[in-house]
């Protein structure tokens, strides 16, 4: 497939002016190390990181507790597809007690210790800056990571050139990405509602219980930690399998085997980012106690 935009078929001009932009942003960085999960976003950056600056682009992979297994592998599958050489580092956010605390702006905390560690690793490779995958959706939402990012030098070029994750699965599907469909992935953390402490025990417990789900058939839903309870949310239009073939009953059992005493379905469905619900609900709330009476 070509490098330039002219190689997408079937993508739109305007998206294929966003693409064009992507490429030439990455050139003027001349050279990055890709923050690189895995994911829908990271995957594609990689991809295009590769189209621009060739070997001058390195895919690194961050492994800690709050990744899922299985995550791993499938970077390393990818990044082999990609065609960049790929490391792997470790980090260790739970051992920041104001990240295993989960605050609100826990993923300040996340992405602090993820570029800290990046940063000499491309020193080292004589990389001139670190990029991830953040794009125009991530900017109306509850994202402290971001915050850490920028005050680290990372650059989000997917938000430059103002492609958004919709956008983003139109070119990864164009440009024969297997990750065009994935489900949305986020570390393990993010099934924590704020300010429920964060173990390793607790995020195992959380991944083998999303594990078990996933093996039932499911894509798109997450495990919500509440304690002894777990709150399944599911996608709607997955929600209606459930009750074939036994499906809930066996959720349930496996689920109490990890742990739970009591396993529950989120009427409303899967919802990214569901734990930011109640943040915004409150600052909806102190906003309207600021107004004067009559305003």
């Amino acid at each position: 497939m070509s490098t330039e935009a002219g190689g997408l078929d079937g993508v739109g001009a305007e998206l294929r002016a966003k693409y064009a932009r992507l490429l030439a942003g990455l050139r003027e960085l001349e050279s990055v190390a890709v923050a690189f999960s895995g994911g829908v976003d990271s995957t594609f950056l990689g991809w295009a990181a590769r189209q621009a600056l060739g070997d001058r682009a390195l895919l690194v992979t961050a492994d800690s507790e709050s990744y899922a297994e299985g995550e791993l592998d499938e970077a390393r599958r990818l990044a082999e597809r990609i065609g960049l050489r790929h490391v792997v580092i470790a980090t260790r956010e739970l051992d920041n007690p104001e990240y295993a605390a989960n605050p609100p702006n826990r993923c300040f905390f996340c992405k602090e210790e993820l570029f800290a560690r990046l940063a000499p690793l491309a020193a080292a490779e004589g990389l001139r800056h670190l990029v991830y995958g953040a794009t125009v959706d991530d900017l109306g939402d509850h994202r402290p990571g971001m915050v850490a990012a920028r005050q680290r030098g990372a650059r989000a070029p997917l938000v430059d050139a103002g492609l958004g994750k919709a956008e983003i699965r139109e070119l990864s599907r164009a440009a024969g990405l297997p990750t065009w469909d994935k489900p949305a992935m986020a570390c393990l953390s993010s099934r924590f509602p704020y300010g429920t402490p964060i173990t390793a025990e607790k995020l195992r417990q959380v991944d083998r219980a999303e594990a078990a789900v996933r093996s039932l058939g499911f894509r798109n839903f997450r495990v919500r930690y509440h304690g002894d309870l777990a709150r399944l949310e599911i996608a709607r239009e997955e929600m209606e399998r459930l009750w074939e073939a036994g499906r809930a009953e066996a959720i349930v059992e496996r689920l109490t085997e990890l742990g739970f005493v009591h396993v529950t379905l989120d009427l409303r469905g899967f919802r990214s980012g569901s734990l930011n619900e109640a943040l915004l609900r409150l600052r909806t709330r102190r906003s309207a106690a600021a107004v004067p009476d009559g305003g």
